[in-house]
């Protein structure tokens, strides 16, 4: 008998690429506990989004699309094991596009806004949140995540990047961020 297939997607955020930290760090994390890696990358958001929910809506169109198409040759029946790393709009798209096509993949949520959690969850996941971000209402973020029974892990003074503008801190919050993750990775 073979061994057990398992892939690791990865949804951005708009600007948030796969060089960043929480992207990076999530591919790296996902390749040590045996995953393969897949970006979804998708471009030709309109601008000045934050704060605008016609542009928001209009940015998760182009990115579910988008998505749609990149993996449209996936055959998710054939891993054993599927994770969803997500990051701002990207956590929309990705929870979206599990429950549309039936995946029971895990869920790790990088800055989620509420709608994400608007769609059932279909495996484990888990949502991470700064305190000090300015995309969304993080009392908002935190119920709806908590109405869906996410654990969320809050960072306080942390932005949409859950970071503060202090290298040392912001370090140290990855440090704990990529701590639960691999905790996440070793129940899923």
């Amino acid at each position: 008998m073979g061994e057990e297939k398992k892939l690791a997607v990865l949804f951005p955020g708009i600007g948030y690429n796969f060089d960043r930290p929480l992207m990076r760090f999530s591919a790296e994390m996902a390749r040590q506990f045996g995953y393969e890696v897949l970006n979804v990358g998708y471009t030709g958001f309109p601008k000045k989004i934050i704060g605008n929910a016609e542009r928001l809506r209009e940015s998760f169109d182009i990115a579910a699309a988008q998505t749609e198409k990149i993996l449209k040759d996936v055959q998710f029946h054939d891993y054993s094991d599927v994770v969803f790393f997500s990051k701002s709009i990207g956590t929309i798209v990705a929870a979206e596009y599990a429950s549309k096509h039936g995946i029971r993949a895990g869920q790790v949520l990088f800055t989620p806004f509420p709608e994400t959690f608007s769609v059932p969850v279909s495996g484990k996941a888990v949502a991470f949140h700064g305190t000090a971000d300015p995309w969304m209402d993080g009392k908002a973020v935190e119920k709806a995540a908590a109405d869906a029974d996410v654990p969320m892990y809050l960072y306080p003074d942390g932005n949409h990047s859950l970071e503060t503008g202090d290298a040392l801190r912001d370090i140290r919050t990855l440090e704990d961020v990529f701590g639960k993750v691999k905790d996440f990775l070793e129940q899923v």
